[in-house]
């Protein structure tokens, strides 16, 4: 990141190689399969446009905002950043694009906090492995990273502590990261969940994974759920109910397996379609 020096701690396992979209001749993936859960239709190109949005969409502030305790939201309107502020100095959770550095930082000043006061970087959303992201050069400028973390460690900072848990899938390092939060003397768990939404491909790797990730953060405590895209965890429906003042509307652990429930509905139709396609062949 530029204006200032962070110190990054790049969560990156070893794991199979990410698998993209499949493409034929240039055009987008077949959009299909298509599923049903909790009343609302999604194929592949509804939750990528869902997650992502507009080039626009992902350059633009959103309004930053308390989410609960001391976590706060510094992100854009699809692709989401979040500040965890302690006494020692603050935890910057995912950069997103170089892009979007200023954005960040208006959003950090707008809540009344100083930008140089981050002093950690986390990554949950790797695509690649060490090596990959050493060769990430914007600008020709080095791409630091500073210490590799593994499934289980974790990072404190002024009595905060973050456990990164390996949820690969999406990519080879997605990383899901949890903590704990205090509001109004109770203590809450906060989930940040990377991405696991499947490719149009699953390779037996793959597989594995993905039913070892749905497995791990279906079992994690969680009272407010959040993701590396906001759609992921309804933030701009919770965003509004703010203004009413009334209940935290991130407190929500009903909601927490929502996106657990899209995309593990969506991988199962993918294996079935997969495996329909194979026996075809046959």
């Amino acid at each position: 990141m530029k204006h200032n020096k962070l110190t990054l701690f790049a969560a990156i396992f070893s794991a199979s190689v990410y698998v993209a979209q499949a493409q034929t001749a240039g055009q987008p993936a077949p959009d299909h399969p298509a599923v049903t859960v909790h009343g609302q239709t999604y194929t592949p190109r509804s939750i990528l446009a869902r997650n992502m949005g507009t080039p626009e969409d992902q350059a633009t502030q959103f309004p930053p905002h308390k989410i609960i305790g001391n976590i706060y939201y510094v992100g854009t309107k699809t692709l989401s950043s979040f500040l965890v502020v302690t006494p020692q100095g603050n935890i910057l959770i995912d950069s997103t694009y170089e892009r979007n550095v200023p954005t960040i930082e208006k959003s950090v000043t707008q809540l009344g906090f100083k930008f140089s006061d981050t002093k950690i970087l986390l990554g949950n959303h790797a695509h690649g492995d060490v090596p990959a992201l050493k060769a990430i050069k914007p600008g020709g400028k080095e791409h630091p990273i500073d210490k590799v973390l593994h499934d289980g460690e974790s990072v404190t900072l002024g009595g905060t502590t973050l456990v990164a848990h390996l949820t690969p899938g999406h990519t080879a390092g997605c990383t899901t990261w949890t903590m704990k939060a205090q509001e109004n003397g109770k203590t809450y768990d906060v989930v940040f969940n990377c991405s696991l939404r499947p490719p149009a491909t699953l390779t037996p790797a793959l597989v594995d994974q993905f039913n070892r990730s749905f497995k791990l953060v279906r079992a994690l405590p969680c009272d407010v759920q959040l993701g590396d895209h906001p759609a992921q965890y309804n933030m701009q429906q919770k965003y509004s109910k703010l203004q009413n003042r009334g209940p935290n509307p991130f407190i929500d652990p009903a909601s927490c397996q929502v996106e657990a429930d899209i995309q593990e509905a969506m991988f199962h139709a993918i294996l079935a379609e997969q495996a329909t396609q194979t026996e075809k062949r046959r």
